[in-house]
Formats: C-alpha cells, sequence, structure tokens
C-alpha cells in the first residue's frame, strides 16, 4: 500500500478541520443545531447522511477543483466554483455535526442509514468499484478527465458531474423526509433542490458544447 493519500481524503481532512475549529462555545448554533437538542445515534439517519453525503459531495468537489487548470470556458469556470465554494462549506457543517455529536467522521456501510426505519431497503454497493456511491466516478474516469483540457475536458466533466448531481439526489431526498434533526432535514432538502437545478443548467451546457449525458445513475 502506498502512504501516498489520495486527493479525496486529503480534502476530507482539510474539511474536518476546518469543521473541528468550530467545536466549542456557540459551535451548535453556528452549525445550524439548537442547543440541548438530542444527540443522534451513529446508525441515525442524521449520521449517516452526514458521512456520505460527504463523500459523495468531495468528489464533486475534487472534480470542481480540475477546471481552472483545464478549462478557459467562463460558464464552466463559474459553475466549477461555485460548486467547490457550496459543496465544501455542507462538508464542513456535516462534519462540524459529527464532531458536535462525538461521532467519527467516517464509517459504516454506505447508505445503510437509508433502511433505518424499515421502509427502505437501502442500497447494495458490495462490490461497487471502491465502495462507490450512486453518481461517483471510478479512478479511471478521474484519470481520465485529468488528462484532458479544453471543450474535451468541459464536455467529459459536465458528463460527470451531471452524473454525480443525479446520484446524490435520493441520499438527499431521503435524509430531508427522514431526518429528526430539522437542521440536518433542512440541508438535505436544500442539496436536492440546488442540485436538480444545477443539471439542468449543465445539461444546457452540455448540449450547446456537443455533448449528451451519461446514462443516469
Amino acid at each position: 500500500m502506498t502512504a501516498a493519500r489520495s486527493p479525496l481524503r486529503v480534502l476530507l481532512l482539510a474539511v474536518i478541520a476546518v469543521g473541528l475549529v468550530l467545536i466549542g462555545g456557540g459551535a451548535a448554533v453556528a452549525l445550524g443545531i439548537g442547543r440541548g437538542a438530542p444527540v443522534p445515534g451513529s446508525g441515525s439517519v442524521e449520521a449517516g447522511f452526514a458521512r456520505d453525503m460527504s463523500r459523495h459531495h468531495l468528489q464533486g468537489v475534487e472534480m470542481a477543483n480540475l477546471v481552472p487548470e483545464r478549462s478557459t470556458d467562463p460558464e464552466v469556470r463559474q459553475l466549477a466554483f461555485d460548486i467547490a465554494e457550496t459543496q465544501q462549506n455542507q462538508v464542513g457543517r456535516m462534519q462540524g455535526w459529527l464532531a458536535l455529536w462525538g461521532l467519527p467522521p467516517t464509517g459504516g456501510d454506505t447508505m445503510a442509514w437509508m433502511g433505518s426505519d424499515g421502509g427502505h431497503a437501502g442500497h447494495d454497493t458490495a462490490g461497487a468499484p471502491g465502495d462507490l456511491m450512486p453518481g461517483m466516478a471510478t479512478e479511471s474516469e478521474l484519470a481520465e478527465l485529468r488528462s484532458l483540457s479544453g471543450t474535451e475536458f468541459d464536455v467529459a466533466f459536465l458528463r460527470l458531474m451531471i452524473r454525480h448531481h443525479q446520484g446524490g439526489f435520493e441520499m438527499a431526498q431521503y435524509a430531508a423526509e427522514h431526518a429528526d434533526v430539522t437542521a440536518v432535514a433542512n440541508l438535505a432538502g436544500t442539496i436536492a433542490e440546488t442540485q436538480t437545478a444545477e443539471v439542468t443548467t449543465m445539461e444546457r451546457m452540455l448540449a450547446a458544447r456537443g455533448g449528451t449525458p451519461l446514462p443516469a445513475p
């Protein structure tokens, strides 16, 4: 095993550090959690969503961070900036929640929390490359993306990001409907709404650049 850290792990560690800065006086208010609110358990919808959506988001940030060096398209660059800023901020909130709840930032069976109320079977991601959640790019897809530039990069980036957003929708919608902590449900709802709108925008951008979407996850 190599000792080098993957870009995704480096991003996660950086965002966790930001979340930990908030821990202390007033942290609950800063992170949108009311003082004295019940603390979710490790297998809860809240904890599972925070962990899994953090990892899902961070791959989106990783892809968006490739754009400044590989694209000269102002519209694509602005989109990538917005995605990176928004999703990294949201990961900071989710990792801050986990720290406040005294829970580890990673772990647990991927998306198992989506069946925690008995009404959803969850997703079987066993055997998926790297235990990928729906919509996430494989290492080979990321490697190909890193090798491109110009319009070729823009088209590949938009295709991967559209699928990425589509893949995260069901997680966000489920958490919005099932989380007992209001701040978690609200953030999940915001993610579902925002990413749905961004998919529409990206599909238009992709068509304008001569590309077609990947199959939905």
